[in-house]
């Protein structure tokens, strides 16, 4: 099968790798042209024989949709685009019904595996008619992890980007539960080897799971994490979660706060905790700490 792929960075680049090895033909476009293997999206559209998929795999927002917009005019009637970005599934059913008009397929993909995706496989979540995922399908074949699970076709337009949007939610609150654990394992005197307690839960124990095999692999490197500053950015797809919830009235109170938390750790000294402190030292006169 032919694809063409429009973004080609850590994710893009490895999954036209993952996807050429399983005997596909793949055409990218970047704007880094030492990534490319055209120079416009123009000429990538030349270059498939139709009916044509076309995989866009850049940043949610402007970027995505100033593709999608290109890609309308330079596509026919039967042709598929793919969005495996991070969009928003409310995008999903806009972008959708712009390609739909000129007779363009939409199918909607969220794409989980980062940098292990070449070797282990692409979790993959998508969404769409049965008919323009069925063009697609050997792409999504070639990427998803060996054996039967893996992929799943989700349900209608953005049901895909949907999924993946709860899967980061659930990822943020894993991760935050494994950060408070570590933290309180680090403070007390008696535990002296936080780290091989950190291993010994990769087997045998309920909390076992890839993100806890790669707190070790980040304990291994640095046993104290004493070379990163407590920062966290967030990809966006948190705080979407968060507003779901708000809409569909699910409460959703783990999430959040790992989501809050995040927020806390971009703040070189609190406003909040300023109040706090104030407020003790008022009605129960403790200690405050001055700058």
């Amino acid at each position: 099968m032919e694809l063409g792929l429009v973004g080609l960075g850590k994710m893009g680049g490895n999954m036209r790798e993952r996807i050429r090895r399983a005997g596909h033909t793949v055409i990218g476009y970047d704007r880094n042209a030492d990534l490319a293997d055209v120079h416009s999206l123009e000429e990538l559209v030349g270059k498939l024989s139709g009916p044509r998929v076309v995989w866009v795999m850049v940043p949610a927002g402007e970027p995505t949709q100033t593709t999608i917009d290109q890609l309308a005019e330079l596509l026919e009637a039967g042709d598929v685009v793919v969005d495996g970005g991070n969009s928003r599934w409310t995008d999903d059913e806009k972008h959708a019904a712009e390609l739909a008009a000129k007779g363009i397929g939409f199918v909607d993909c969220g794409v989980s595996g980062g940098v292990w995706g070449l070797e282990n496989g692409y979790a993959l979540m998508y969404g769409g008619d049965v008919e323009n995922v069925a063009k697609v399908q050997p792409i999504f074949d070639a990427l998803k992890p060996e054996g039967d699970f893996g992929s799943v076709h989700a349900g209608k337009v953005g049901a895909g980007h949907f999924a993946k949007m709860v899967h980061n939610g659930i990822e943020y609150a894993m991760m935050q539960a494994y950060a408070e654990g570590w933290e309180l394992l680090e403070k007390v005197d008696s535990v002296e080897n936080v780290r091989e307690v950190f291993r010994s839960w990769q087997e045998g124990t309920v909390i076992r799971s890839w993100l806890l095999d790669l707190a070790v692999n980040a304990l291994d490197d640095d046993e104290h994490l004493e070379g990163l500053r407590g920062h966290a950015q967030d990809s966006g797809e948190g705080r979407w979660t968060v507003e779901a919830a708000i809409d569909n009235a699910v409460p959703l109170p783990a999430i959040t706060a790992s989501l809050f938390a995040r927020f806390s750790s971009r703040q070189e000294d609190s406003p909040q905790m300023k109040m706090i402190a104030a407020l003790r030292n008022q009605f129960g006169g403790h200690a405050v700490e001055k700058k």
